[in-house]
């Protein structure tokens, strides 16, 4: 028997804690139902107090007209004592009795009515209070719950994130590195095809300034300088002279 207490012990405890984890799951939607029950509550509780306002009006018109039915009768037995009809003036007399009975019943109800009335417009006042409390405390749940999920998925995806960063700067290092060899070899193929062309050298004259048909700025200025008519002397670039190599000859010929 002690074993089948635990069991069913154990049982009632996992079955709370599987209703509370589907509480717990879906918290925000209770609260949001409770707030639902809340309204229709006070929309139930605003109806009593009307239906009992109506109820407190159509006493007090009773009352009042009871009252004032009491005053008319009071005059006329006044009038019948006045002719001395006495007899008249003692019905008259009774009815008003009746209706004194009658107005001394109903007061006392009046004023557990509008007693009961004030009583109920506070209490709906102060859960009108509560429910907008509760609702703006809800909205705020509902904030930093979205808040927090949203942390919560930027969390689990910064590895990713983060190592997506990398390969892409590791992509990015490697691609910069490929540019710049090509460009290191378009440049050495343009070397080359100048050494072969001789481009190289004659813009090495150019820079000089002694490449035939070529004047360097200070050659530039100087003639610009001198007076006109004069001639300006040109600077000759200087001749290469190619002196003539003996031609081997073979042997048994004669020299």
């Amino acid at each position: 028997m002690s074993i089948f207490s635990k069991l069913f012990t154990l049982f009632r405890g996992a079955s709370y804690d599987a209703g509370a984890a589907v509480v717990d799951a879906n918290a925000l939607r209770i609260l949001d139902q409770e707030i639902r029950d809340a309204d229709n509550a006070l929309g139930k509780a605003r109806d009593d107090l009307a239906a009992l306002v109506a109820k407190r009006r159509i006493l007090e018109k009773d009352v009042q007209g009871l009252k004032d039915m009491s005053s008319r009768y009071e005059g006329s037995a006044r009038a019948a004592l006045a002719k001395g009809d006495e007899k008249l003036a003692l019905e008259v007399a009774t009815r008003i009795s009746e209706l004194e009975t009658d107005i001394g019943t109903k007061t006392p109800q009046l004023a557990d009515m509008k007693t009961a009335e004030e009583r109920l417009h506070q209490i709906i006042a102060a859960t009108q209070t509560k429910v907008e409390n509760l609702r703006r405390e809800i909205d705020t749940v509902k904030v930093n719950d979205s808040v927090q999920r949203a942390q919560a998925a930027v969390a689990s995806r910064g590895g990713s994130a983060t190592a997506a960063l990398g390969s892409a700067a590791d992509s990015l290092k490697r691609i910069k590195e490929r540019q710049a060899i090509q460009e290191e070899k378009f440049r050495a193929a343009g070397e080359l095809e100048d050494r072969r062309t001789g481009a190289d050298l004659d813009a090495k004259l150019a820079a000089a300034g002694i490449l035939p048909g070529h004047s360097s700025a200070t050659d530039i200025l100087a003639r610009l300088k001198a007076p006109q008519g004069e001639p300006m002397p040109q600077l000759e670039a200087p001749h290469l002279q190619i002196e003539a190599q003996p031609v081997p000859t073979e042997r048994g010929e004669k020299a």
